[in-house]
């Protein structure tokens, strides 16, 4: 099989699926009904993130079969993309206690984590260090908040989605000037999955992604990250800077709550985007800004350091300083008036 078509089958396969699941969730009364901490109005059906999962996984084995990727990958990918995909479509149908689904998501972690053989060393202002058990515990971490934070930042319409679609695609774009081709086609494949769901989750959304679909997208890129470090530890931090709004919102709402003692288990809307949406008044304006952000502002700074020309935690800090500004300003952590 041509890998254009599979991709061409990727995306029809999320968009059928996702209509599929919509009908499913109208009939089966599976809707996200809004409440004080909603950034919605409309009750809207949800776990439609399920598309994403199935054509994504089901694309991994024959992309391995076309020697585009490696057994440890595919096993990696797999196994924890199907593991936090089950808790998260439970906790969408119910209720998972916190701790259950904390012991899920580690585990995902730590399976992902060792079908990659660990972190490799990385690059750090230009210099290349072995972290050794340190550097695994702290890629294990990530993993589980690269997972958890997706969550979180999956709050309004389209905007999950778009994340995903434009930073897969900024990566392709990093593989290719970088001469790593050859690393293109699992970012390309999610963003074929992720865009046949952004199809119906388009600002005013006709069904939400869900627990499944998120959690899965952050494990998924968090293990795509993790992966390139094998052999390029510089396109590591490439992943780190285009997926600087979600992070650096999330992290930043997140001390700002432990900060003041909020129970940062429950939920709530104090993020920077769910603000920007109080400020503007439309999800569409708050989504195409962030793709904005990450085209026009992290993208250039990823080729920079994916070409060599810039050391990768110098690009970081270059692209969180000015997104950190951004949140702050937005009250990112602060409870609404």
């Amino acid at each position: 099989m041509n890998v254009w078509w599979l991709l061409l089958l990727v995306f029809a396969v999320s968009w059928v699926l996702t209509l599929v699941l919509r009908r499913y969730a109208l009939a089966k009364s599976l809707m996200d009904i809004p409440n004080e901490r909603s950034s919605h109005s409309i009750p809207t059906p949800r776990g439609g993130g399920l598309a994403i999962v199935v054509s994504f996984l089901l694309a991994l084995p024959l992309l391995a079969c076309l020697d585009l990727l490696s057994i440890s990958a595919l096993v990696g990918l797999l196994g924890s993309g199907l593991l936090v995909a089950v808790i998260g479509f439970a906790d969408d149908h119910g209720h998972i206690a916190a701790r259950w689904r904390l012991l899920g998501h580690f585990t995902a972690a730590a399976w992902v984590l060792y079908w990659m053989n660990g972190l490799m060393p990385i690059e750090l202002f230009g210099y290349i260090i072995d972290l050794g058990w340190l550097g695994n515990i702290l890629a294990l971490l990530y993993l589980v908040w690269m997972l958890n934070l997706y969550n979180f930042m999956d709050g309004i319409d389209g905007l999950a989605s778009a994340e995903a679609i434009s930073v897969c695609l900024g990566m392709c774009l990093v593989y290719w000037f970088s001469g790593n081709t050859e690393l293109i086609w699992l970012p390309l494949t999610l963003a074929a999955a992720v865009t046949g769901f952004f199809c119906w989750n388009i600002p005013p959304a006709r069904i939400f992604m869900g627990d499944a679909g998120s959690g899965f997208l952050g494990i998924v890129i968090g293990g795509l990250t993790i992966q390139v470090a094998q052999g390029f530890p510089e396109l590591l931090w490439s992943w780190i800077i285009l997926l600087g709004i979600f992070i650096v919102d999330a992290t930043w709402t997140l001390i700002q709550r432990l900060i003041r003692g909020d129970k940062v288990y429950e939920a709530h809307r104090s993020h920077g985007y769910q603000h920007a949406v109080d400020r503007f008044k439309r999800h569409a304006v708050v989504t195409l800004g962030v793709v904005l952000i990450n085209i026009l502002f992290l993208l250039p700074l990823a080729l920079l350091v994916g070409r060599g020309w810039l050391a990768g935690s110098w690009g970081v800090l270059f692209a969180y300083c000015p997104l950190m500004i951004l949140v702050w300003k937005l009250k990112a952590g602060m409870p609404n008036r």
